[in-house]
């Protein structure tokens, strides 16, 4: 058997899967909740992972029936993880600070420092992407300058992923699809970019070692396999950043098939043969998890977390599932109401740390049931306008695989193929990242000679939507209507981030 561990927002998911790429175990360990002490701030206890992935294992390993001796039939181990969170560690190797993660986005002054340091276009150059606050460089220079003395102690900078890859092998390294969003690493050429580090005045002994996703990088310690139960030697491969993963997971591994992974975050995700970037940067080309491959991906902050929103705050103790059903109550269009998902801030389009979310057009008319459909059109809007740019860059798209807790209901998968104009397809799994970063140590384990070839072996479509005529012919009008939104707000977001400065 072979194990994939993914380091999510929420929780650290643990599975096994059997040479032909069937879930075999699985076990989920709740994180604590994100600290969030001011707004858009967001943080969390990289300890907590650790904490977390420990009980994953272990429950994945019993529940298989693989645990004490027979943990050494595990062949292999894949890394996935939420991407962009600042991990740093001092001489002893202690954690200095929580970990500042994918949807912090206080680090504004430092994107616009590194603009006028480096220079916009070098940035382009150097990196293939925009600097933006969510990534991790910004999220470093604002320790340093707003902790100068954690700064002073920073010996070694980790991906979230790699903290745990840290505690199991003790080995500091990367991946080249994770390492891709830091804003640090030299997309083109797959190797950290010495040109940014050295423009800022940074230490590179502070990187860690970088490898292609299905490289080993280290083998289980003694102390690991008496945290986790996995037996002492076993093998570790690069993995992938939860995205990289997750298309891995979906197959998105060669050209024509397209992703939709509707988790905490939204994204749609495309395999690109050669290497090509937006000129605004309004979408990231990052390294894919296939070896000198690449992907072009579009991101919603708030997607799932729109609906966890509402749940949490306006509708405490109820089901998602009677949600998505009270949403299909109501008609399309929720009555001319329209959600915008930026609770925390917005990457594509508009890569705008300030931009809030809200409903636009409410009435007294509205009802609950308007309101949630709304929530739900609002970021499958916001998923179309990452289609489209992909799309513009020259990206066939026949059909899109869609997965992640919201394409858990059949509803919003509807919608999405309606909306979207496009076949919607679900996969026999749909586990996600862990089951991406099982499958990258499948193919790093030699039991593959690729992980294209994995993906074929392993990756079932069980079900399709086409979308409707009527139907999508009405979103594509709403959504233009969508589109006029933010333009329109601009003005007062820039208002709003000036009060919350004063």
């Amino acid at each position: 058997m072979w194990m994939g561990i993914d380091v999510g927002t929420g929780a650290t998911r643990a599975l096994l899967v059997d040479a032909q790429g069937r879930v075999a175990a699985s076990f989920t360990a709740v994180h604590e909740d994100i600290r969030m002490e001011r707004p858009l701030w967001a943080e969390q206890r990289p300890e907590n992972w650790w904490d977390a992935a420990r009980i994953a294992i272990r429950g994945a390993l019993a529940e298989a029936g693989v645990s004490g001796a027979h943990a050494r039939g595990v062949r292999g181990i894949g890394l996935s993880g939420q991407m962009h969170g600042l991990v740093i560690l001092d001489e002893a190797n202690a954690v200095i600070r929580p970990a500042l993660i994918w949807c912090d986005q206080r680090s504004q002054p430092q994107v616009d420092a590194i603009n006028r340091t480096v220079g916009r276009e070098n940035v382009l150059k150097y990196t293939a992407n925009p600097v933006l606050t969510g990534f991790t460089l910004p999220k470093l220079l604002w320790v340093r300058d707003n902790e100068p003395r954690n700064f002073e102690r920073v010996r070694h900078l980790l991906l979230p992923k790699d903290y745990l890859r840290y505690q199991l092998t003790g080995e500091y390294a990367t991946e080249v699809s994770d390492a891709s969003g830091t804003s640090l690493f030299d997309v083109v050429a797959r190797r950290w970019s010495c040109d940014m580090m050295d423009a800022l005045g940074l230490d590179r002994a502070i990187l860690p070692a970088c490898y292609e996703s299905s490289e080993v990088t280290g083998r289980i310690t003694r102390a690991a396999a008496e945290a986790t139960g996995l037996a002492e030697g076993t093998p570790v491969v690069g993995g992938g950043g939860d995205q990289a993963s997750s298309a891995v997971g979906n197959g998105i591994v060669e050209p024509g098939i397209v992703s939709c992974t509707l988790g905490t975050s939204g994204v749609v995700f495309a395999h690109m043969e050669k290497v090509a970037y937006e000129p605004a940067g309004r979408v990231h080309t990052f390294c894919h998890a296939v070896r000198d491959k690449w992907h072009v991906m579009g991101v919603t902050q708030g997607a799932g977390l729109s609906l966890q929103w509402f749940r949490n705050q306006l509708a405490p103790g109820a089901e998602y599932d009677g949600l998505t059903a009270e949403a299909a109550s109501a008609s399309a269009g929720a009555q001319g109401l329209f959600w915008l998902p930026y609770l925390m801030g917005e990457r594509t389009p508009h890569l705008d740390a300030t931009a809030r979310g809200g409903w636009i057009g409410l009435t007294a008319r509205h009802t609950r049931a308007d309101l949630i459909r709304a929530v739900i059109e609002g970021v499958s809007y916001s998923q179309l306008d990452c289609l489209d740019i992909i799309e513009e860059l020259g990206v066939a798209v026949e059909s899109v695989r869609v997965s992640g807790g919201g394409a858990r209901s059949p509803f919003w998968r509807r919608l999405l193929a309606d909306i979207f104009n496009k076949k919607v397809v679900t996969l026999e799994t749909q586990e996600g990242s862990a089951y991406g970063a099982a499958l990258l140590a499948l193919a790093g384990s030699g039991e593959y000679g690729s992980v294209p070839e994995v993906c074929r072996a392993a990756i079932r479509e069980v079900d399709s939507l086409e979308p409707r005529p009527a139907e999508a012919a009405y979103y594509a009008k709403a959504h233009q209507v969508y589109q006029a939104i933010y333009p329109a707000l601009k003005p007062v977001y820039d208002q709003i981030a000036n009060l919350d400065a004063s």
